[in-house]
Parts: C-alpha cells; structure tokens; sequence
C-alpha cells in the first residue's frame, strides 16, 4: 500500500463545525440568488440544462474512471477523484459565467438544478463509479460507509439552506438585496480560511506529495472543462451556452466532498489531498478560461 493511503489528514472538531457551517452559509448564499423562475427556465431551454446535467453527473464521472483506469493513482487519490467527479458544480461557477461573458441565466438554472439533483446523486455516483475500479472497491469494503447517512448529511448541507435562502429571497427581497453579496463573499472567506488552515496543520503531508497530486488534479480539471464544452459543441449549441457547460463541468464544489471526506472517511490522506487542491486549483483554471474567453468577447 501507498504511503499517502495510510496518511490521515488532521483536522479538529472546531474546524470540521465550521467548515460545516460555512458551507451551510455558502449554499444559503447561493439560494438568495435563486428564484422559482431560474427551475422554470427549464421548460424553455430543456435543451442546455439537459445536456449540462448529462456532462455534469453522468460524463464527468465517466471520464474519471477512464482517466483512473490509465493513470492508475493509488486508492484513496482515485478515491478523491471520484468523490470530486460526483460533487456539483461550484458555489463560483455563476459569478465566472459572468466573467466569461457565457449565458449567465443557464448556469444559474444548472446550480439551482443541480443542487438540488445533488443530493441524492452524489453519494449514489460516488459510490456506482468508485464501485467500477477494483483498487477503490476493495479499499471501501473496509470501511463502513452508509450511502443513507451521506445523502442526509448532503441534505442538510444542500438541500435546507437551499430551501430557506430561497424562500427568504421570497418574502423578504430587500433584505435580500442588501445582504445576497456581504454574505456570499464573508462565507467564501472562510471557507477559504479553513482550506488555509487544513493545509497549514498538514504542511508536510501536502508538500511531501504535491507532485503527485497536483498533476492528477491539473489533468482531470482539464477533462471536465473540456468536456462541458465538448459537449456543448458536439450539440450546436451557442457560443455563451458552451461556455456555461465547460464552467458549470468543470468548477466543482470541493468543499463539499471535503466535508463528506472528513465526516465518512476520516480525513483519508489521498482524497482529502485531491480535493483540497481541486478547490484551489479550480479557482485559477476557471478564472483564467473566463478571463479569457473575455478578452476574447472584447477583441
């Protein structure tokens, strides 16, 4: 067995509550910028938002098992990358789309879709593709994981705040209004306070093998984006709705696999790496794209 399979990633109680709790705020954050009308949307361009789905849950994961079937990483890297295959899109992918100049109205429809499709697809993908790889099947038949379990806690991550962002935005607009991007940027600070802090407590672990990692990570960030804008491509879609697919594929919400990391795995070396360098990483590749597809817009 690979020295990073053995490795455990420390993380307190306290910074395991409000890792939690920031996430909470970030999801809740995210809903006060949904209406009733960005679900309807689907009725009007079925078409983008069906395709984004397919990309997102089913041909991300896919093409993570083809990648960990030819890279062949150790078990609890290919652990994490299934795991982050099977997350939703990131908490970031609305503001980027902005940035890109894609179709900002989808990937506002695909995140309300998705998280709330999340909640139960996550923890099934993770557990149908993660079941395809031999290595990873049989490292999981050694812990005790309640796929129910993970669907509650992804529920109660996902699915509450959701559902009260949203009504909130419903009933009280102006306040709303007031607070929708105070909120979403203090929660993004924390959250990204709390990676800091995992990374400093386990500097050694992260340096000893950020090679490794970081490589696995670059490449598989590429194959999702590429392939929302594949697929996109492939179907004639428009220019700003390609766009909107390769960010909405290829930003995931790592914070959340690293919750379910840490609360179902202990904080696994290899999987809590991949998806603690995915969150910084996703950062820098789909600013980068959108800035560039920008500057491209303008030209």
């Amino acid at each position: 067995m690979h020295e990073i399979d053995q490795l455990v990633v420390h993380f307190n109680r306290e910074g395991a509550f409000v890792l939690n709790v920031s996430l909470g705020i970030i999801m809740f954050s995210v809903a006060l910028g949904l209406t009733i009308d960005d679900f309807k949307r689907i009725l009007a361009s079925p078409k983008s938002i069906f395709l984004a789905l397919i990309s997102q849950f089913l041909l991300l994961p896919f093409l993570t098992v083809v990648l960990v079937f030819i890279a062949k990483p150790t078990p609890s890297i290919a652990l994490g990358m299934f795991m982050v295959a099977a997350c939703p899109g990131g908490n970031v992918s609305n503001f980027m789309s902005m940035i890109a100049r894609a179709n900002v109205a989808l990937s506002v429809s695909i995140t309300a879709v998705a998280s709330v499709l999340a909640i139960a697809l996550t923890p099934l993908n993770f557990a149908f593709w993660s079941g395809l790889y031999e290595p990873t099947s049989g490292f999981l038949q050694n812990i005790d994981i309640s796929i129910i379990e993970m669907v509650q806690t992804v529920f109660i991550i996902m699915g509450i705040p959701l559902v009260l962002g949203m009504w909130m935005r419903q009933n009280y607009l102006k306040l709303t209004l007031k607070i929708e991007k105070a909120l979403r940027i203090a929660s993004l600070l924390i959250f990204g306070a709390i990676i800091l802090g995992a990374l400093a407590l386990n500097f050694e672990a992260f340096w000893n093998n950020l090679y490794y990692v970081l490589a696995i990570v670059l490449i598989h960030n590429f194959v999702a984006l590429t392939t929302g804008y594949t697929v996109g491509y492939s179907f004639g879609l428009t220019l700003p709705d390609k766009k909107s697919l390769s960010i909405e594929t290829g930003i995931q919400n790592s914070g959340l696999g690293l919750l379910l990391i840490f609360t179902f795995f202990n904080g696994l070396g290899g999987m809590a790496l991949v998806a603690a360098w995915w969150g910084i990483w996703h950062l820098i590749s789909g600013l980068s794209l959108a800035y560039w597809w920008k500057y491209q817009s303008e030209r």
